[in-house]
């Protein structure tokens, strides 16, 4: 029984053994280590030169985009000519009016050629009801004098050829019929630089209940089609989204100009508080931790009850209150939703969810927690020891700010590379025009489709309807994306292996701070950009690929959404799914595959086996302790967000009791905007502590 029982153990002992080895040996304890190699060469060159080729295919495109785009044709409206509304020679015509905005009801077409109706360039919108019935037949009264017809005629909006002496020459009837001027008009508001009807309900006449000019003549086209309240309110519904949207966006950029001194204030309130947090965490880290975890908890107590106290106040209002969820409104008045007892309820919700995970957390990882404690002040000690290590994350970010900016230029100028594309109603349609010959093949297209105003039905159209997207177009902006996700994600890769080094030489010095090297930042980043660029540009390619089919795939869902094939539908969750747990999983192997380049100096193969494998050999202290560390580091800059937001939301939305604070607060249209900014800082500080934190064991 005995020998039976040894055999077993053995055997045991054997398997966990082989299991082991599986994953291969653990590194021997080496007391003559002291920190990253000197000794190392260049690896993964052929990515490099890889990565070196593609860049600089980057800069050609940016260029032949600068060269042949224009951003102002889609900044600016254009009219059927090609001309833009407010810019050169129209500047003092900013908006566009539409002759028959009931033809752009069919979103299709508008698609395919733009809205099929004249369009031009007029200094105001109108600000009334106006039909051309009714004023053709004054015009038709021979007794009328001519300044009394000129007079009929001032109202009308007319293409650019109709001059003074045009509009004496023709009745109203013969520029209608011919297309030269709108059949009627409705009061209408400039919304980002188009004439877009005001509410329908006010321009309705009580009486007949259709629209009606000042005489209470019914509006009807050039064809006799009666303008409906419903066909015009579903001709501009669209349009009005969109152009809103537009002017929200352009809002927010107004609150930014008037409040951008106090949002540099406030990021560098962030930044104090971050950089004190980190600071006295070298002597009382544990105090802190447990300090910032019951904060944490205090304020997420708070904000449940606080929510939940204002939607039971206001679920009984039924101003405030909606019978389902389909009847929420899509507003840019942010006013709106706070009215709403279902935001608040909303926002109860998710506050008590998180309140009780962490509770759940703090209960069952207490102990982890201790030791998270010691590392994340050992982290602390290595930060006071290398101050740069907090300014470091700012050369990152601002490098993918400017990746950024030049990444969304390049994409307006290849959006805007395209060729102008004039179109007539008959079906006629000529393309690939440059701005050079626009001029003159306005006049030789519009010449060709006469014919179509005099042979067929009133109201043809015939001119410019936008621009055609070239195929070459499409596939450079692919690529552009391509690079944008590789670009990025190699700043991102830099930077940790930056990091890496600085901390793998606080950590195998063996006397602090004596053998830290004077300048350990700079010393790891020169060894970071003179021997593995290839590294890091064959680690970002891979991330960088996944990211790319990930876009794909999310194409392709939104092609299919109108599709009944639900077996196509359940394989394209599948691979979504698939693919983001890839990309989280290979962003975290690369993370540690980069911390052993730095220390080792091997490739990026070799390291991500190796980082591989020593995950494994230590699966449970890696997942446990990474990530209680990872959820303390949260939870810091939770709190810290939590308390630059609260001093801002009081003061932007002027509630701070002090009458002389109140006084600098900013007329503003969303106030949350401002409090919201500033809060970016606070990651950023989190991200040297967080790197220091995530060495292998």
């Amino acid at each position: 029984m005995g020998k039976d029982s040894k055999v077993d153990d053995s055997e045991n002992a054997a398997e966990k053994s082989e299991e082991k080895n599986k994953y291969g040996e653990p590194a021997k304890f080496d007391p003559t280590f002291n920190g990253p190699i000197k000794n190392r060469g260049c690896t993964d060159v052929i990515c490099c030169i890889l990565f070196i080729i593609f860049f600089l295919g980057m800069g050609v495109v940016g260029y032949w985009g600068y060269k042949e785009g224009d951003p102002t044709v889609l900044i600016y409206p254009s009219d059927s000519e090609g001309n833009l509304c407010g810019y050169g020679n129209f500047v003092n015509k900013p908006n566009l009016f539409f002759f028959d905005l009931l033809k752009c009801t069919n979103v299709a077409q508008n698609v395919a050629v733009g809205c099929p109706t004249t369009q031009v360039c007029v200094s105001k919108c109108p600000d009334k009801n106006w039909v051309w019935v009714a004023a053709a037949a004054q015009d038709a009264n021979p007794l009328l004098s001519t300044q009394e017809r000129r007079k009929l005629k001032e109202d009308m909006y007319c293409t650019y050829n109709i001059t003074t002496q045009v509009r004496d020459e023709k009745s109203i009837k013969e520029l209608v019929e011919g297309g030269n001027c709108a059949s009627y008009y409705v009061k209408s508001d400039a919304v980002v630089g188009r004439c877009v009807p005001s509410a329908i309900s006010t321009l309705i006449n009580s009486a007949s209940g259709l629209l009606s000019d000042a005489g209470n003549t019914t509006l009807v086209a050039a064809d006799n089609t009666t303008v409906t309240g419903d066909a015009l309110s579903a001709a501009s519904k669209v349009l009005a989204y969109i152009l809103n949207a537009k002017e929200y966006g352009e809002k927010i950029l107004a609150d930014v100009r008037a409040s951008w001194w106090m949002i540099l204030v406030g990021l560098g309130i962030s930044c104090v508080i971050a950089f004190i947090w980190i600071i006295i965490m070298r002597w009382i880290a544990g105090v802190i931790v447990w300090f910032t975890i019951f904060a944490f908890i205090a304020l997420f107590s708070f904000s449940t009850y606080y929510t939940l106290s204002r939607y039971f106040e206001m679920k009984n209002n039924s101003s405030a209150s909606l019978n389902s969820v389909t009847d929420i409104e899509f507003t840019t008045n942010l006013d709106y939703y706070w009215n709403l007892s279902t935001t608040w309820l909303v926002f109860g919700i998710i506050s008590a969810t998180i309140l009780g995970l962490s509770i759940l957390i703090l209960l069952f990882l207490r102990n982890r927690i201790r030791i998270a404690i010691a590392l994340i002040k050992e982290a602390s000690r290595a930060v006071g020891n290398m101050m740069f290590t907090l300014l470091w994350p700012i050369i990152p970010f601002f490098l993918q700010v400017v990746l950024f900016g030049f990444w969304g230029a390049t994409a307006l100028y290849l959006a805007s590379s395209d060729k102008k594309k004039y179109a007539s109603s008959s079906g006629n349609l000529t393309s690939n025009v440059t701005a050079a010959d626009s001029s003159n093949l306005v006049t030789t297209f519009a010449a060709s489709c006469a014919a179509d105003y005099t042979n067929s039905t009133l109201g043809q159209f015939c001119g410019f309807v936008g621009y055609d997207v070239q195929e070459y177009t499409i596939y450079l902006q692919f690529y552009m994306l391509f690079m944008l996700f590789w670009v990025m994600n190699f700043i991102i890769a830099l930077g940790q292996l930056t990091l890496a080094g600085a901390f793998a030489s606080y950590y195998w010095a063996f006397s602090k701070p004596q053998d830290i090297p004077a300048f350990p930042v700079t010393a790891s980043l020169w060894r970071s950009l003179r021997y593995h660029l290839g590294s890091i540009a064959f680690g970002s390619l891979i991330i960088a690929i996944i990211q790319i089919i990930r876009v794909i795939l999310e194409y392709v869902d939104n092609k299919l959404k109108g599709s009944e094939n639900q077996v196509a539908k359940f394989f394209l969750k599948c691979l979504k799914c698939c693919f983001w747990c890839l990309e989280k999983f290979m962003k975290f192997l690369n993370k540690n595959a980069y911390i052993l380049i730095a220390v080792y100096g091997k490739n990026f193969c070799t390291s991500a086996k190796n980082a591989f494998f020593l995950i494994m050999r230590n699966i449970v202290r890696v997942v446990v302790i990474d990530k209680v560390a990872d959820f303390l580091l949260l939870i810091a800059k939770l709190v810290v967000v939590a308390a630059t937001t609260i001093l801002a939301f009081f003061f932007f939305s002027g509630q701070v009791p002090i009458q002389v604070i109140n006084g600098y607060v900013p007329s503003l249209h969303y106030y949350l905007i401002p409090v919201m900014l500033p809060e970016l800082t606070s990651s950023l500080m989190g991200a040297s502590l967080s790197s220091a934190t995530t060495l292998p064991p």
